[in-house]
């Protein structure tokens, strides 16, 4: 029993470096999501962070500013979702095959 017990300590703190290696190269990896036909773009890492905003210049005009305002907060929260579901692809590959199914862990 005590070697089963040794092997599982050994597994999980194998995943837990893994983890942690996958949450350090979240930062590299980026999404970029749009709104507005591509005029508004948000590009997000693995992070959640938004890191770019980009506006085609068509749509700036000071009379509909509730509309770029509104494109721009769509594509950021398109951008927040995409990161969101990518870092859990990203942990999912690390955890794949050594948690039972079903079971999940917070965060991840």
């Amino acid at each position: 029993m005590k070697g089963g017990m040794q092997g599982m300590l050994k597994q999980v703190q194998k995943m837990q470096a893994e983890i942690q290696r996958v949450q350090g190269e979240l930062v590299n990896l980026t999404v970029t999501e749009e709104a507005g036909g591509g005029m508004i773009k948000a590009t997000a890492n693995g992070n959640k962070e938004i890191i770019s905003v980009e506006i085609d210049p068509q749509v700036i005009n000071k009379d509909e500013k509730d509309i770029l305002e509104d494109l721009v907060v769509a594509a950021v929260n398109k951008a927040l979702g995409s990161a969101a579901k990518m870092a859990e692809e990203e942990m999912a590959k690390v955890t794949k095959g050594m948690l039972p199914p079903g079971m999940n862990i917070p965060g991840l």
